[in-house]
């Protein structure tokens, strides 16, 4: 009898735990910075290839592909990126690099092979078209989350919904944009921003998400200008993490003289 009263409140207590473990979270920072990390911060390091298609509003396509390579000094802390695009043509070699910092404004560089000129991208331009798409700057590396004011405005049976209100609002151009996380992963899977009318004017969607590595990854999303309905696709393949990534990557020498053996793609 006593064996089977401890067995009962042993169960007891595993379901106790289940539940609380299961609890939603209430905390709207906790929330940001665990989908930041969710977002920006799996594994130490990181590659993967993307295909990116432009379609303007007459249904024309621009198509781009590229290697991104991220390494992070830090989970939640300053990381670097480095993306080398190798199609079409006009844009191969192009090199786009990110010295992202959490306690200040990002470095943020462009090497322009035609010209053999490496352009600094001003705080300013970081939320500006990234190399003709709908996407900017700013997308490719993750807003600094201390940029903005926080606001849990809902809690679903799915998602976290916030809304983010930048404190300095003169150097965006909307007024406020909402987020909805997956509260399974806490992937952000849609974003919509609002501009200065309190108009809807951007979505940024997740279409895909696949395991890699025991991470939840977006694997395609999709980035549209409602209001000239032109919109950009973007999918990721031959995703990997922790592949030891070397820090010297990251450096203006690295604009000029690609570093091909991180590029190539790594054996499975």
């Amino acid at each position: 009898m006593r064996n089977l009263m401890r067995a009962a409140v042993a169960a007891l207590s595993l379901t106790a735990a289940s539940f609380t473990a299961a609890a939603d979270l209430t905390d709207v920072n906790t929330i940001v910075e665990q989908a930041n990390l969710a977002a920006y911060y799996k594994g130490n390091d990181g590659r993967s290839e993307a295909r990116m298609v432009i379609t303007d509003a007459q249904g024309r396509q621009q198509t781009r592909q590229f290697t991104i390579l991220r390494h992070d000094e830090a989970d939640g802390g300053d990381q670097n990126f480095l993306v080398a695009f190798s199609r079409p043509a006009d844009v191969r070699n192009t090199v786009f690099m990110v010295a992202k910092h959490t306690q200040s404004d990002d470095d943020r560089w462009l090497y322009l092979p035609s010209l053999d000129l490496v352009k600094r991208i001003s705080a300013g331009d970081k939320r500006t078209s990234f190399v003709g798409s709908h996407y900017f700057y700013e997308d490719v590396s993750g807003r600094n989350i201390s940029e903005d004011e926080h606001r849990l405005l809902e809690t679903t049976a799915e998602h976290y919904i916030v809304e983010n209100t930048p404190k300095d609002p003169a150097s965006v151009e909307f007024s406020r944009y909402k987020v909805w996380i997956d509260k399974n992963n806490m992937l952000p899977v849609k974003i919509e921003y609002t501009d200065d009318a309190d108009k809807l004017y951007r979505r940024v969607e997740v279409l895909a998400v696949e395991d890699v590595q025991g991470h939840p990854t977006v694997t395609k999303s999709r980035v549209s200008d409602l209001i000239s309905g032109g919109f950009t696709t973007m999918e990721f393949r031959f995703l990997k993490y922790d592949i030891g990534l070397d820090e010297s990557v990251f450096t203006e020498r690295s604009l000029r003289k690609l570093p091909r053996n991180w590029l190539r793609r790594p054996k499975s």
